[in-house]
This record gives C-alpha cells, sequence and structure tokens, in this order.
C-alpha cells in the first residue's frame, strides 16, 4: 500500500503543475489532490493489473484519473449547499481555505483534466481510452457517483428503505471503486468474463467500504477518520446502522466481504494484494 501510494503521489501534481492555467485554481487544485488520503482507488487499478500479470506502471494515468475524480467529489462534498464540512484529511477544506467560489471551480478543474489523464497515455490504443473514458463516465456521472449523490441528499430527512440505501451507495461509492478494477483488468487484456466477475468483486467491495464507513461514522475518531464524527445523524441521513442496528450493520459488511472474496476466488489469478485490500475495507479504521 505504502509504496503504491508513494508512487501515485508522486505522479498526480505532474498533471497539474504543467497546465497553463491561473494560479490560484492550480493552487487550490493541489491543495485537495495533496492533502493525503489511502489513494485506495487507484492502488485498485495497480492491483488489479498485478492480479493479472502486468506491469503496474501501465495503469498510472488512469489511477490520477480516478483520483482526480475522487477529489473533486469530496472538494464538492464538503461545500456548504452540500454536507458543509470543515475538515477533511484532518485539514481545513478548500472551501474554508480558498472560498467557495474557487472551492467549485477547482473540483470541476480535476473533473475535466481527469479525462486528459487517460488521454495522455502514450502507449494506449484509442480504442482503449474511448473504453476506459465510457466506463468512467458511467461510473462518475449521472449514472453513477453524481445520480448517487443526488439520491443521498433527497433521501436526507427521510426513513429510506434497504433497497434504496443499497441503490444510493452502489451509484455514489462502489461504482468508481468498481471503475478502477474494471479498469486494471481493461489494461491488462482480461477476457471479458473475467473483467464482468471483477466488476461483481468491485460492486461487494464497493458496498462494503460504504457499510464500514457508516459504522466510523459512529464508532471512529476525529483523530482517526479526519472530518467530523456523527455528520450522518446530524444530517438526519439513513444509514445501514440506522436501518439495521450496529450489529446488523457488522453483519451486513461481513456477508459482502465474503460474497467479494468467492468472487476472487473464482477468478484463479495471482489474488494475494486483492484479498489483503478486501480485507483492509472490511477492517479499517480511517
Amino acid at each position: 500500500m505504502a509504496s503504491r501510494k508513494a508512487l501515485v503521489e508522486r505522479e498526480l501534481p505532474l498533471y497539474i503543475e504543467k497546465l497553463k492555467a491561473p494560479e490560484s485554481l492550480k493552487e487550490a487544485m493541489l491543495y485537495s489532490l495533496n492533502a493525503g488520503g489511502k489513494r485506495l482507488r487507484p492502488i485498485l487499478i495497480l492491483a488489479a493489473l498485478k492480479a493479472f500479470g502486468k506491469e503496474e506502471s501501465l495503469g498510472l494515468p488512469a489511477a490520477c484519473a480516478v483520483e482526480m475524480i475522487h477529489t473533486y467529489s469530496l472538494i464538492h462534498d464538503d461545500l456548504p449547499c452540500m454536507d458543509d464540512d470543515d475538515l477533511r484529511r484532518g485539514k481545513p477544506t478548500n472551501h474554508k481555505v480558498y472560498g467557495e467560489a474557487l472551492a467549485v471551480l477547482a473540483g470541476d478543474g480535476l473533473l475535466t483534466q481527469s479525462f486528459q489523464a487517460v488521454m495522455s497515455h502514450e502507449t494506449l490504443s484509442p480504442e482503449k481510452k474511448l473504453r476506459l473514458i465510457s466506463e468512467l463516465v458511467h461510473a462518475a456521472g449521472a449514472e453513477g457517483m453524481v445520480g448517487g449523490q443526488v439520491a443521498d441528499m433527497e433521501g436526507e430527512g427521510k426513513t429510506l428503505s434497504l433497497e434504496d440505501l443499497e441503490y444510493i451507495h452502489m451509484h455514489k461509492t462502489a461504482k468508481l471503486l468498481t471503475f478502477s478494477l474494471v479498469a486494471g483488468a481493461i489494461l491488462a487484456d482480461a477476457e471479458e468474463p473475467e473483467v464482468e466477475k471483477i466488476r461483481a468483486f468491485g460492486q461487494h467491495i464497493g458496498i462494503a467500504f460504504q457499510i464500514r464507513d457508516d459504522i466510523l461514522d459512529i464508532e471512529g475518531t476525529v483523530d482517526k477518520i479526519g472530518k467530523p464524527v456523527g455528520s450522518d445523524t446530524g444530517n438526519h441521513k439513513t444509514t445501514y446502522p440506522s436501518l439495521l442496528a450496529i450489529d446488523g450493520a457488522k453483519d451486513k459488511l461481513e456477508t459482502h466481504i465474503a460474497l467479494a472474496k468467492n468472487v476472487l476466488a473464482d477468478l484463479g489469478m495471482h489474488q494475494t494484494f486483492l484479498q489483503d485490500l478486501t480485507d483492509l475495507i472490511a477492517l479499517r479504521e480511517s
């Protein structure tokens, strides 16, 4: 994890520093991009490539692209018109440092620059670039993360069904995590049945990731998770613990982790890194 994280964090700023753009915009983009985090999504791309026996460096442009999209989503999530958070990754949120207008534009810049990162891959065929971008649009846009965020907002103050909650988390969280694994499989020239199996694996760990997030919002600490705890309760959001109680949420987490490992075992490739990442998602404290 540490070595892959360092590799991604060396590459990420290069895409922004070279832009012919206002320095204030680049500074705001880099502030959030360099703020740390697990870098789980880019690491999943590299892990999928490793699992298929390919060079991990092949995935760096796509890894940087997905982290740009994730970072933009966090900037926008923290805005007063959304979650109105003051802390992210233990630091003041982007709009607290640069103001709301520049924070919005920094997020916009990261979103659009992500597609350029994919297109800049020098050795990738045009067909693969188009497929990666198509997958990324589906995962990040109205049919994915953005649509999930809207459903999440509209669900505030309401008691949602488990089906409604799973829709939100599949789209808001799981689809971008799933993209990372699918991107790695595409870059590794995996056969279509393998791509679909790793997509199913990604969906299970994506839901598991969000369930763990809901649990940490109750049991975590600001020092560990880097943002205020209890915000879901304060925003009157339905969560897995609120629907299933804390023990039920933990049981649901274990179910998705088990299903993810079953899919992984069925793939029959070098799985150690992906298995370890699955356990990390289940047990993480931040």
